[in-house]
């Protein structure tokens, strides 16, 4: 297949070009290389990527219409996989119109790019938390998730409504995925585990908010890239699945266990709960395991165990 991806320098944009081109399909990927977060990091990603002949990159804004006509002018995309975003709940507080530029008329952008040039599949990344302070637990996709507690939420949530509207009006096959926490090597460094590893291996205090009582559904790199290739490779007329290790870890589980794979305890400083978090996330992850076999199979402490093995030997 020849596949464009959207976010293609980041943490599991670069993690899911890897694995499609391990498979023999051809890879077109696109980022800004903004500086959200170490521009040279998601730099050594590509470089990477671009060690295969079927990768090749462009530097293209995708929330700027006119930069994605040559690229679809001169592309016959099978698949659009849409990972690109501004990620982040606390930080969307903080600027709510550049995520709505980014993630909500960027996606809206790939939409007419795609219906105007003829490509009839995109799968994007949307987040568990479109469900917001959902209560039911674990999460299904056929639960209300109207309700969301920040502007990143939101703009997940309207990019699985633009995905349905362009199914339905233009036949475009969409599949939106609910990612649940995403960890691993090369993972973010504005996410708890990059920033608890980082505090503990420096000496430095772990701002924990609120009891340690909030849940979440850490799931492993590996186990996301698995489920992506098999929402490729499985189009539906329109699709919303979760992605989630079926598995929620408390805050103070986490720490713990990060403290004893560490071995050595962590500074705490202890701040009250933040506007924009949630209680729990918890998938159910049934639709995704009977549509294309979605299986995680990484347990919490063995991946957190790899990603402690990763930022020691590239980042301490």
């Amino acid at each position: 297949m020849h596949i464009l991806v959207t976010g293609a320098a980041g943490f599991i944009g670069s993690h899911v070009a890897t694995a499609l081109l391990e498979r023999g399909d051809t890879v077109v990927g696109i980022d800004t290389l903004n500086d959200y977060y170490n521009p040279a990091w998601k730099q050594a990603n590509l470089d990477r990527l671009s060690a295969s002949d079927n990768f090749s990159f462009q530097k293209i804004d995708f929330s700027e219409r006119a930069e994605l006509e040559p690229l679809f002018a001169q592309n016959s995309f099978d698949c659009v996989v849409h990972l690109g975003a501004r990620a982040g709940v606390r930080p969307s507080i903080v600027d709510p119109l550049l995520y709505e530029k980014t993630n909500v008329q960027g996606t809206l952008n790939i939409l007419e790019a795609m219906r105007e040039h003829g490509v009839q599949q995109i799968v994007a990344a949307s987040s568990s938390s479109v469900y917001g302070n959902q209560t039911k637990v674990p999460f299904s996709e056929s639960d209300p998730a109207n309700a969301p507690i920040s502007p990143y939420a939101a703009s997940k949530k309207a990019l699985e409504m633009y995905c349905h509207t362009y199914a339905h009006l233009y036949g475009i096959q969409a599949t939106c995925l609910r990612f649940f926490t995403v960890y691993g090597p090369n993972g973010r460094p504005d996410m708890a585990p990059y920033l608890f590893t980082e505090a503990i291996f420096t000496g430095k205090p772990i701002k924990k908010f609120g009891t340690g009582e909030t849940k979440r559904d850490y799931t492993f790199i590996d186990d996301i890239v698995a489920g992506v290739l098999g929402a490729i490779d499985t189009p539906k007329p329109f699709a919303i699945y979760n992605l989630g290790n079926h598995t929620p870890v408390s805050l103070n589980e986490f720490i713990a266990t990060l403290e004893d794979i560490i071995g050595k305890k962590a500074i705490i400083d202890q701040y009250p709960m933040q506007p924009g978090d949630v209680e729990i996330t918890y998938a159910d992850v049934t639709r995704a395991q009977e549509d294309f076999g979605y299986e995680p199979k990484t347990p919490f402490a063995e991946g957190l165990r790899r990603f402690v093995e990763w930022y020691r030997e590239n980042r301490l």
